[in-house]
């Protein structure tokens, strides 16, 4: 059953954009959107104090903010954000893909980062209201999605190490089609030796801005070296492998099982790992979540047992590996082209998120029109 829309009573104002942009425009920003450079007529905003608590809901124009230099997010860093995309599906509807999770995962960033946590049916009213507003800038074009961008700052004005006591939650949209440029059939990876993500303790399973902030370095060390991407190791041994500076990461062997690195307050909790977790499953696959070292990496990768990895999140979906460089030198997994395990998980997850195939988990949150 499709999953059911908020029922928040909490007040919206809609304040219509007085200047969309024209449909002629839109559709020619919408031939070819790229990643996170088109956007939408609307935002959503809501305010939050600890004497008024979560007021001031509202559906606006998008437009730039003016903030005080003195606010407390530039410069004690207390942000938090979300990635989720909404889809036109195959019967001409719009669908959410899991957005519950994702508020969930919001609430949890708040807590690590000393925030208020956004109540569950808030999160869900905000995008779905801005979806609603704003549905003609999906793309009609194969992979196209609206991203949206979710996420909340420290907005008291005053200059000290404490908690703020005011807050501005946001939803952004963005016309979006394939994260990578060109839509390279495989990545590359460069595996990280000098920097390091995040470490016990640390906000490495938050989604904070810092955390990607963190990785840029290494991140421009992969570029130079000519990879797409960055893979972290972990910050006591360096040795065991995490995740990309923005995705996921699982492992295909030639037995037909699948592992992923174990969630250890240090890597993400991605919403497309887990999504990918239950499929696989439900398919028979024997998955494992555990450490896997990058010595074993780079050994099981030349003695053939590694066939396939892949990264994965919700910009990249499933985004297949070919090769991995360090300073020790390069190797490449299976033939270095997409693996059959990978499309497969890759296909099953976007049929359910296109409508195409049964949603067994209710994981489609269908929007009224």
């Amino acid at each position: 059953m499709p999953a059911p829309a908020s029922t928040s009573p909490f007040a919206f104002r809609h304040e219509p954009n007085a200047t969309p942009v024209e449909a002629n425009e839109r559709a020619k920003r919408l031939i070819d959107p790229g990643f996170g450079r088109v956007f939408t007529d609307h935002m959503a905003m809501i305010r939050y104090s600890e004497t008024e608590g979560w007021h001031d809901a509202r559906i606006t124009a998008r437009a730039p903010l003016t903030i005080d230099p003195a606010s407390s997010v530039l410069h004690y860093a207390q942000e938090i954000f979300e990635g989720m995309k909404a889809y036109r599906l195959a019967d001409g509807g719009t669908a959410l893909f899991r957005p519950e999770a994702n508020a969930r995962r919001f609430q949890d960033s708040a807590r690590r980062l000393a925030m208020p946590e956004l109540p569950e049916e808030l999160f869900l009213e905000s995008v779905e209201r801005l979806v609603k507003a704003d549905a003609n800038w999906i793309p009609e074009s194969d992979g196209g999605a609206l991203y949206l961008r979710p996420f909340m700052f420290a907005s008291e004005v005053f200059l000290g190490v404490k908690p703020s006591a005011e807050y501005l939650y946001m939803v952004l949209a963005s016309s979006v089609g394939a994260y990578f440029k060109g839509g390279a059939p495989t990545v590359s990876i460069w595996v990280s030796q000098q920097y390091t993500r995040a470490a016990l303790g640390g906000t490495g399973a938050a989604k904070c801005g810092g955390n990607y902030a963190a990785s840029l370095l290494a991140q421009s060390e992969a570029i130079r070296n000519g990879c797409d991407q960055v893979v972290f190791l972990d910050a006591a041994e360096r040795r065991w492998v995490e995740e990309l500076g923005g995705m996921n990461i699982f492992f295909v062997f030639d037995d037909g099982s699948m592992a992923t690195p174990a969630l250890t307050g240090t890597i993400l909790p991605g919403i497309t790992r887990d999504s990918i977790l239950t499929l696989a499953r439900a398919q028979g696959i024997e998955v494992r979540e555990e450490g896997y070292t990058i010595d074993q990496w780079r050994a099981d990768a030349a003695s053939g047992r590694l066939v396939e990895a892949f990264a994965c999140g919700t910009a990249a979906v499933v985004t297949p590996i070919g090769t991995v460089a360090s300073p020790e030198g390069r190797f490449t997994i299976g033939s270095g082209a997409p693996g059959t395990l990978t499309m497969r998980m890759r296909d099953a997850l976007v049929s359910i998120q296109r409508g195409t195939a049964p949603d067994a988990n209710n994981w489609l949150h269908h929007l009224a029109d």
